[in-house]
């Protein structure tokens, strides 16, 4: 397995290690429950040093974003970062991303680490114009979460962070290291994420921990940052998002901008857009005991019309919730389901989404 830069900080905390996507990363390191109880009150710090990282670079490189991806990089100024997609000819998603604006000719993407190197190759196969290189290598990442995680951050760094608004960044120091500090998040929180050398993780780690000390700061791991990113609605590629599966049906058709002119998969988004989703995502509560996971069937009037894609015990609503696609018959706010658990179906309803929004996100 592949290891971040902050591995060994880690095992000195006392994380239990798991294997995701290939990489030795951290699950929990008291426990997920408390670690998400601390980013949705105080803060938690997640390593995300998995993630890729990508650069689009040269004189061609916006026109060539604006046609591997779904929503309008023209929009974006210098500074400026953007949710979108990469997608198939065929409408379906290769990869929910990250990009921000550096310059008219530089454009930086974060991509998720299960699709790093399928990311890499369709930028390779589609942008013309522009140079694709994959820095990945050449960065760390953390993620400081939570409504105590501006204050935390800002006793570290210069940058006015008042100034940066939601989806900006800014090249600056945090505690005397290099670092890109972005707002923006993956919790449903309020919180910055922090580009910078893998050789300075671990100093930049212990600072912020030790920053937020007075402020109950907790280091977080991936058990937490799922239950929370599920709070939140926030998809996750592989379970939500897939290649076979369209924004629309996702309910990312806001990321979608048909009207910027061509895009890769825009005719066959056009297409689909006039039939009408074959499904629809929608978000359940379980309105009884149990606790829904991925694969487990979801019913109406006794009959299958979809499955769960994501599922958990929300530690914020102390209630079962989950992510699931089903019928479009079937996905108006307030239709009553069940939650097929071991054979017993468990009374959920369709309820709007996300589960929870936070005042500060």
């Amino acid at each position: 397995m592949k290891r971040t830069p902050l591995n060994a900080t880690h095992r000195a905390l006392g994380a239990r290690m798991v294997d995701f996507a290939g990489w030795e990363m951290p699950v929990q390191y008291r426990s997920i429950i408390d670690e998400h109880t601390a980013v949705r009150t105080r803060a938690g710090l997640f390593d995300v040093s998995h993630m890729g990282e990508v650069d689009v670079r040269g004189a061609g490189a916006l026109a060539a974003c604006q046609y591997v991806t779904a929503n309008d990089v023209g929009r974006l100024q210098d500074g400026q970062a953007q949710y979108t997609l990469l997608l198939t000819p065929d409408g379906g998603v290769v990869d929910d991303v990250l990009v921000h604006r550096r310059a008219a000719d530089h454009f930086f993407f974060c991509v998720n680490a299960s699709n790093r190197e399928r990311d890499v190759d369709h930028l390779r196969a589609h942008v013309r114009g522009a140079e694709v290189i994959d820095r990945s290598d050449d960065y760390a990442l953390l993620a400081l979460q939570g409504p105590r995680a501006t204050a935390i951050l800002a006793r570290l760094t210069p940058v006015h962070l008042a100034h940066i608004r939601r989806f900006a960044f800014a090249d600056d120091e945090v505690a005397g290291r290099r670092a890109m500090v972005a707002h923006t998040g993956y919790t449903g929180e309020d919180g910055w994420e922090l580009y910078c050398a893998p050789g300075d993780a671990a100093a930049l780690w212990d600072a912020i921990l030790a920053a937020g000390q007075a402020d109950g700061i907790a280091p977080a791991g991936l058990g937490a940052r799922d239950t929370l990113r599920l709070e939140a609605a926030l998809p996750l590629y592989g379970h939500e998002l897939d290649e076979n599966t369209t924004p629309f049906e996702a309910g990312l058709g806001w990321v979608v901008r048909m009207e910027k002119g061509d895009f890769l998969g825009r005719a066959a988004l056009a297409v689909h857009r006039e039939r009408g989703p074959r499904r629809s995502l929608v978000g359940v509560v379980l309105g009884e005991a149990g606790v829904p996971r991925a694969g487990y069937r979801l019913l109406c009037d006794g009959k299958p019309v979809g499955a769960v894609t994501s599922g958990t015990m929300s530690p914020t609503l102390g209630k079962g919730i989950a992510l699931g696609y089903v019928e479009p018959t079937a996905s108006g706010v307030g239709t009553t389901l069940a939650v097929e658990i071991r054979g017993r179906a468990v009374a959920a309803q369709v309820v709007r989404l996300p589960f929870y929004r936070s005042g500060g996100a």
